[in-house]
């Protein structure tokens, strides 16, 4: 009996892009003259750690497939040929070995970045990351500084299951003793992975792998050498007056998603990408809920505890009075990720339910459809 294969409908190259993106495009403006460059994530995370090694050489890379694979996201690519073994560091798959050695590396002075190649994965240093790099420099009276980034992809990615998909967000940000950053762009992911290297504390490096392959538009100023964001500093995407929108990561992007279809709407969102989960900027959140009378936090993560439910605390105690609506929070399901794609969909928040959320805080009848 003859087995009959059907013909792909996809081509390779088009597979190609959807699982490495697409090649970077550089377009000039015919209007300004302005170079406009397209840049994906992973290149942007790729010319930061680049660009830092090469200012700085106390500053090493470390990991499982860093160095010979370039990388299990290839953000690592070309960097063993450019800096040799001594710099990136091809590590055994023992997470609690190579944290705990890149963390004395830093008490001696040295700048380690540790790629984990999922933050799932860091559960098995979870002691080096918390109890050594967060508290040593209170501990040492502030003799001691850790200058260490722990990077690597965080969250849901697709088909991965329960114990590759979750957010440590909430985990992270709950620590005195550490920064937690979660780009969001390639503007974002660049100009924060150079602000965490240089940092004098422990930087948790939130990155997200379905967005490695993303391409955003970055500008002459972001490509400069010197470039960097502030940690600590939200960015608002889109101006709004009716609703205030938060998410980071991912979220940022279903956000921005949302605010287009409640513009058709008249409905006018506000959408901020809080990049840094710790230190929170708590300012701008409050300085938009002021303007707008409402909120819709998103994340992915679970609703207990979650960023989202802090954000909410924070508004509550600091500008209660400002609120013209119960604030909601849009999260992942309270349950572990199933691996099922149509059961992995609704655990993780949509589009829809950040429309249908907005809709409701600002007083916007839903049909029953969509409520279902």
């Amino acid at each position: 009996m003859m087995l009959r294969i059907a013909k792909p409908k996809v081509s390779i190259r088009i597979l190609t892009h959807l699982i490495f993106g697409a090649p970077t495009l550089t377009r000039r403006s015919y209007s300004s003259g302005v170079k406009v460059k397209q840049m994906m994530v992973r290149e942007a995370l790729n010319s930061a750690l680049d660009e830092e090694m090469a200012a700085d050489p106390r500053v090493f890379l470390m990991g499982e497939e860093v160095g010979e694979y370039q990388g299990a996201y290839k953000v690592s690519k070309g960097l063993l040929h450019k800096y040799g073994p001594d710099r990136v560091v091809d590590t055994p798959i023992t997470e609690a070995g190579f944290t705990g050695l890149a963390t004395g590396a830093a008490y001696y002075g040295l700048r380690p970045v540790l790629e984990f190649m999922t933050f799932n994965f860091a559960m098995q240093a979870i002691d080096h990351l918390i109890n050594s790099a967060a508290k040593t420099h209170y501990m040492s009276g502030g003799n001691i500084s850790v200058p260490i980034v722990f990077r690597g992809p965080n969250g849901a990615a697709l088909g991965v299951g329960a114990q590759h998909s979750q957010c440590y967000a909430p985990w992270y940000g709950s620590v005195p003793g550490l920064k937690v950053v979660a780009p969001y762009s390639s503007e974002d992911a660049r100009g924060l992975l150079k602000a965490a290297i240089r940092d004098p504390d422990p930087v948790v490096f939130l990155e997200n792998e379905l967005l490695y392959g993303e391409s955003f538009r970055v500008s002459e100023e972001v490509l400069d050498p010197n470039f960097t964001l502030p940690i600590g500093k939200a960015k608002i995407e889109k101006e709004g007056r009716d609703v205030t929108i938060t998410a980071f990561s991912r979220m940022v992007g279903y956000a921005l998603k949302a605010a287009e279809t409640l513009a058709k709407e008249d409905i006018n969102a506000e959408v901020i990408n809080i990049r840094s989960i710790r230190p929170l900027d708590r300012s701008s959140i409050n300085a938009s809920v002021r303007k707008t009378n409402r909120l819709v936090t998103v994340e992915e993560g679970f609703p207990q505890h979650g960023v989202g439910a802090e954000i909410c605390a924070s508004v509550v105690e600091e500008i209660f009075e400002y609120l013209d609506a119960p604030v909601e929070r849009i999260t992942g399901a309270d349950v572990p990720m199933p691996y099922a794609a149509n059961l992995e969909r609704m655990a993780l928040p949509q589009v829809e339910d950040i429309v249908r959320a907005a809709k409701r805080v600002c007083y916007k009848s839903i049909s029953m459809a969509a409520a279902v």
